[in-house]
């Protein structure tokens, strides 16, 4: 069967011409003047493959996602060997301006049979909400192969609790200055289109919104190591430094954080940090507008595509009468949006005050009978004299309170004990004026 395809671009009438003469693999459905009208009719259903002769630079990949979601495929003509490595990276097929028709058409029909072999490979995605196709449904040939030998080898890790402030920006922050403490290369960002705060626990006052940044990047296809690690800010510890991608400074800059942009600067965090630590929101439920337009850009878009992409995910919820219920229905809504995946739980606030005396025994005894089939991996204990010191000092609390049980809590959750350092290198201050005097 012949592969309907749309062209757009002033070259296109010999590229046309040539592909109408083979009488075989493709056929041209549509001429477009420019590229609105080419994803109009791509959107339509006319075809299942694009050809962009000209104008490649306005690709990007929000439109590839776009695109890609009703089942087209994109190929771009271009003799620039930049703009082809950084259409590639955005999920295009590139091909020199001077190809011949019969080899554009074997390009095209390999396109179309790669993106259909991702597309039938994850398409449950789209039944749990992930109207965007991001990186899992981009066409197998427009990623190099010294891309895929090169990619990195970091862990996600994904920080997510349900309503109700659990806890998982102090998780979040308190994970990555606990990793950098033991050596480890950290990138920490802020994921939460809701309310963005990781900024300022760590008392960054020039907050820029360092994602937004990453994911415009990303979405340009120009998003490499060193412009990530320039828009991400460096925290200095005295045990250590990680660095951070800031969140959204106000809620309604949501629109930025797409999934598909997100997804590419996850790829590129891996490259550039050992843990990659993500403060997600707290909502999993599809947008409404999904019922009415498929394209349109979804608000818990950026928390959906870190939990699918997370190598561990930590669910955090309040061990209270409130938090308790809300982590186990949460926890059902996590299960129906991200099939497969297997949290980590931990309960945090814990205290004799909330639950009654043993509240760790009462509180695991009543997850038994009335949680789900998952087990609690840890009891953080409720210290604010220790958090309200950090947040105070816009500080981590392994330099605010480095002898609290809760620090030590947060350790042990993302480091070996046999790997932890045993004693800080942070000194209190009683231990500071012992030198002093």
């Amino acid at each position: 069967m012949s592969i309907p395809v749309v062209t757009v671009g002033e070259a296109q009438d010999d590229l046309v011409g040539g592909l109408e003469r083979l009488h075989g693999p493709v056929t041209v459905v549509r001429r477009c003047a420019e590229l609105a009208e080419l994803l109009a009719a791509c959107q339509s259903g006319l075809a299942r493959a694009a050809v962009v002769a000209e104008g490649s630079g306005e690709l990007t990949a929000s439109l590839v996602d776009r695109l890609g979601a009703v089942g087209v495929a994109i190929i771009a003509l271009t003799d620039n060997a930049e703009e082809s490595t950084r259409l590639q990276g955005i999920g295009v097929s590139a091909v020199i301006s001077s190809v011949e028709s019969a080899a554009l058409a074997e390009r095209i029909s390999e396109a179309v049979a790669q993106f259909s072999g991702h597309r039938s490979a994850t398409s449950g995605l789209r039944d749990h909400g992930f109207a965007e196709t991001g990186a899992a449904l981009r066409p197998g040939p427009a990623e190099p192969a010294e891309a895929r030998e090169s990619a990195g080898t970091g862990q996600v890790i994904a920080v997510w609790g349900p309503a109700g402030s659990p806890g998982r920006t102090l998780m979040a922050v308190n994970m990555a200055g606990e990793l950098a403490n033991e050596g480890k290369s950290v990138l920490l960002i802020d994921a939460d289109s809701y309310g963005a705060s990781v900024g300022a626990v760590l008392g960054l006052l020039d907050e820029a919104a360092g994602l937004a940044q990453a994911c415009r990047l990303a979405d340009q296809g120009l998003l490499d190591t060193e412009s990530l690690l320039r828009v991400a800010v460096p925290v200095a510890m005295k045990s250590g430094t990680f660095r951070v991608l800031t969140g959204i400074t106000r809620a309604d800059r949501w629109t930025e954080l797409r999934a598909s942009a997100l997804a590419l600067v996850l790829e590129r965090a891996k490259e550039v940090a050992e843990v990659v630590v993500v403060d997600t929101g707290f909502c999993l439920e599809a947008d409404e507008e999904l019922s009415f337009d498929t394209m349109a850009p979804r608000r818990n878009a950026a928390t959906l595509r870190s939990l699918e992409l997370a190598d561990k995910v930590f669910a955090v919820g309040s061990a209270d009468s409130i938090g308790v219920p809300r982590l186990v229905r949460g926890l059902a809504e996590l299960h129906a949006a991200v099939p497969g995946l297997k949290p980590e739980i931990v309960l945090n606030k814990v205290r004799a005050s909330a639950v009654g005396r043993s509240p760790e025994r009462q509180l695991r005894e009543a997850w038994e009978r009335f949680g789900p089939a998952t087990a609690i991996t840890a009891f953080l204990p409720a210290d604010p004299g220790a958090a309200d010191a950090a947040l105070l000092s816009g500080t981590l609390l392994l330099e605010a309170a480095p002898d609290s049980r809760l620090r030590a809590g947060i350790a042990d959750l993302v480091c070996a004990r046999d790997q932890r350092n045993r004693r800080s290198s942070v000194l209190t201050p009683t231990a500071k004026r012992r030198i002093r005097g």
